[in-house]
C-alpha cells in the first residue's frame, strides 16, 4: 500500500520548525505546496498501478521540489 512520504523526518526538523521558516519565506511556502502536490502525484500513481516509468518520473520530481527545500533551509 502506498504510503506518504514524511519530509519533515527527511530534513530532520520538527513540523514547529519547518512553519516557522514557511511563515518567513513565501518562496519555502510555496516549494512545500508544490513538495505535498507531488508527494500526492506519487501516491496516487503507486494506488494505480502506474507503470515503474511514470512512478520514477513522479518521485523524481519530488526529488528535486525537496532539494531546493533542502537548499533553502541550509
Amino acid at each position: 500500500m502506498p504510503v506518504k512520504h514524511d519530509l519533515y523526518q527527511d530534513l530532520g526538523l520538527s513540523k514547529e520548525e519547518v512553519d516557522g521558516h514557511r511563515a518567513k519565506s513565501p518562496h519555502l511556502n510555496a516549494l512545500f505546496d508544490k513538495y505535498a502536490e507531488a508527494d500526492r502525484s506519487v501516491v496516487s500513481a503507486e494506488e494505480a498501478n502506474g507503470s515503474d516509468e511514470e512512478v520514477k518520473k513522479l518521485k523524481e520530481k519530488r526529488l528535486l521540489v525537496k532539494d531546493q527545500i533542502k537548499d533553502l533551509l541550509q
